[in-house]
């Protein structure tokens, strides 16, 4: 059920059952088609998403028009949070991957129910912290690691937000094109094809169009490191 997905994201941790069946049914629905724009970066930014389907994804542009894919989310995960301690445009651009279902919950509404519960402002700022954390590690990777381990990191990443597990190994049906994987890892289309292609030869994955199945996921978590 979208409520049992919604319910596990960090906003409605602590919380009562009744408390937290109220919040959620006053948030509002949104439906994206795949490549839908959610908003933009640099727009005002005065709500708060947690998904209940599909996938979503955060990016920003250059000036030269290139494009950078911070992070690919899924259901449980929730985005927007930044704007209601640091008011101000949006740092990305969040657009749907996949069809998506999203609910969506003003500022106003949210800060006026952290007055009245300000025990869930901790897990709001641990959300925060872990997705600095996370960020670190990405420009700490672009700077140490070469591409093929950053390919490996970022398809286990994807594994543990969508991997299924199956009679060979795990399948992740991440839903990137091949142009959308290559700007998660930071690198041209070519360099991180050559690197799947290299893993495929050693049977470390199998490609499937838009998903891909971890077969050898130890020497996957080895050549990330």
């Amino acid at each position: 059920m979208d409520d049992e997905v919604v319910l596990k994201a960090p906003l409605f941790a602590t919380m009562e059952p009744e408390e937290t069946r109220k919040l959620f049914e006053s948030m509002q629905k949104v439906t994206l088609g795949r490549g839908d724009v959610l908003f933009h970066e640099g727009e005002p930014g005065d709500r708060l998403y947690v998904i209940a389907r599909g996938k979503i994804k955060l990016g920003r542009r250059a000036p030269d028009g290139r494009e950078n894919l911070l992070s690919v989310l899924g259901p449980g995960e929730m985005f927007g949070e930044l704007s209601l301690f640091d008011p101000g445009p949006r740092t990305a651009t969040a657009s749907a991957v996949s069809d998506a279902l999203l609910y969506e919950l003003h500022n106003k509404q949210l800060i006026a129910w952290l007055t009245e519960h300000p025990g869930v402002s901790s897990h709001l700022l641990r959300a925060l912290a872990q997705r600095l954390r996370r960020t670190n590690d990405s420009l700490a990777d672009l700077v140490f690691s070469d591409v093929p381990g950053r390919v490996a990191k970022a398809l286990l990443d994807l594994a543990s937000k969508f991997g299924e597990p199956t009679a060979d190994g795990v399948r992740v049906a991440h839903d990137l094109t091949q142009e959308e994987l290559a700007q998660l890892v930071g690198a041209s289309r070519e360099t991180v094809n050559k690197a799947l292609a290299d893993f495929t030869q050693r049977h470390w994955v199998r490609r499937e169009g838009r998903a891909v199945v971890l077969l050898d996921v130890d020497r996957l978590e080895r050549r990330a490191r």
